[in-house]
């Protein structure tokens, strides 16, 4: 069974920084795609970025390119995003999702982490 477990979620003051992990569990993640969305209270789901497992590419929502950074440890299972220079707009639930490669959906969802940023 997939599971997927973040941490790293809590309170921040604007400008500050954060690293959230997502632990992956229940098969080799080598042909997947790992995503990180977020949800604002009120809004819709959000993508921020994603990373292919196997060869680490990665793509960015406009609104955290350059301030967001998602990494993965192939030996721990995990994958991170680091975001630098938070602003309260990027309070949110963060959740991180898996999908096989070339499919269009996410199939594979962790329980999410609240981020608050304080201005």
């Amino acid at each position: 069974q997939v599971q997927l477990v973040e941490s790293g979620g809590g309170l921040v003051q604007a400008g500050d920084s954060l690293r959230l992990s997502c632990a992956a569990s229940g098969r080799t993640f080598s042909r997947y795609v790992m995503g990180w969305f977020r949800q604002a209270p009120g809004k819709e789901r959000e993508f921020v970025g994603d990373i292919l497992w196997n060869g680490g590419s990665t793509y960015y929502a406009d609104s955290v390119k350059g301030r967001f950074t998602i990494s993965r440890d192939n030996a721990k299972n995990t994958v991170y995003l680091q975001m630098n220079s938070l602003k309260p707009e990027d309070t949110a639930v963060y959740y991180c999702a898996a999908k096989l490669a070339g499919t269009i959906r996410y199939d594979y969802w962790g329980q999410g982490t609240q981020v608050t940023v304080s201005s």
